[in-house]
């Protein structure tokens, strides 16, 4: 580019050069500016530079002059800060469905958001080379086509599959498509889910795995109200207490009988305005609407005996006869082992 039209950019690579190079712990003199500018092809005097920089702090930029020991200027408050950008550097590096690839470039383009010596704080927490990572790419898109249809109330259709236990892809519902009307995604257990409504799956609201859904498109149909296929009013947040790892079963209101060691996880669980009431100097009884799945009998299960379904009596009798299964599994392998 000609020297001229650089010069006409002064302004611009000035706030990139301090961006990129101060902060509260690194500060520029106005030689070392002056000399970064002269390396893009711009010449500059320190009083164009003052000029210029009240101009970027009347744009709203945070440009503080040190006078202290050493004279210089550096950004003060940016849009993140270093600690935001470590928790959004966090979630990426820990995010299971953003593949090892895809978390690289955007952890580059968050370091891109601090100077280049905060950004070296945020490589030396990157560790995402050795973490179990989604192989496909294919997620950004399907969230994409998902939040689009979502926010313009279209129902979709797509393929879903399962794997065999030769590690194979299988097509579910023999191939056919699934259409449903998609109310909302979730994030739950380091996967992304679709929660929606399939009139072939009964109970009102199905999940489904973001990830093992495939060839998505948007129809011309409009979405059913999701009203008319919920007892009650939609709301993410709470529908999200009842279900355990998304996997889907009939409401119910149960009781638990719980020791006090367990109140924290219980809270964690339904949150705190969870109905809880003394039962005695030891224990608790919580009562919560839930989806009676496999999930929530394995949940109460990692309790052991600090934590027992008391009602209603057939979700009672469900845990048993799946503690049954699990111990006859179990006892026939004893047996065969004494053989």
């Amino acid at each position: 580019m000609p020297k001229e039209s650089n010069q006409k950019l002064k302004m611009l690579y000035l706030l990139k050069i301090l961006s990129e190079n101060t902060d509260e712990t690194h500060h520029m003199g106005m030689n070392e500016i002056i000399d970064k500018l002269a390396l893009n092809g711009i010449k500059a005097e320190r009083k164009s530079i003052y000029s210029d920089i009240e101009e970027l702090k009347f744009f709203g930029v945070d440009i503080i002059c040190e006078k202290n020991k050493t004279f210089g200027y550096y950004i003060g408050s940016r849009d993140f800060e270093l600690p935001e950008l470590k928790l959004l550097v966090d979630s990426v590096q820990c995010s299971k469905f953003i593949t090892e690839k895809k978390s690289l470039e955007l952890i580059h383009k968050l370091e891109a958001l601090t100077s280049r010596h905060n950004a070296n704080k945020l490589q030396r927490q990157v560790y995402v080379a050795d973490r179990v990572k989604n192989l496909s790419e294919i997620i950004y898109y399907n969230v994409d086509s998902l939040h689009e249809a979502i926010y313009d109330g279209y129902k979709i259709a797509f393929k879903y599959y399962e794997y065999s236990p030769d590690k194979e892809r299988v097509l579910r519902n023999n191939g056919d498509d699934y259409v449903v009307s998609p109310y909302s995604l979730t994030y739950s257990d380091d996967n992304y889910y679709l929660i929606c409504h399939y009139p072939k799956h009964e109970g009102g609201l199905s999940h489904f795995r973001v990830d093992k859904m495939a060839d998505i498109r948007i129809l011309k149909e409009k979405c059913e109200d999701v009203r008319t296929v919920t007892d009650e009013d939609f709301n993410l947040g709470e529908y999200s207490k009842k279900i355990f790892s998304m996997y889907a079963g009939k409401t119910q209101t149960v009781q638990i009988l719980c020791h006090n060691s367990v109140i924290n996880p219980v809270i964690d669980r339904f949150g705190e305005n969870v109905m809880v009431r003394k039962e005695d100097d030891e224990h608790f009884i919580v009562t919560a609407k839930i989806f009676a799945s496999p999930t929530f009998f394995a949940w109460v299960f990692t309790f052991g005996d600090r934590m027992k379904i008391i009602s209603p009596t057939d979700t009672v009798d469900r845990f048993k006869e799946m503690i049954k299964g699990v111990y006859n599994n179990y006892e026939e392998t004893v047996q065969s082992d004494d053989i």
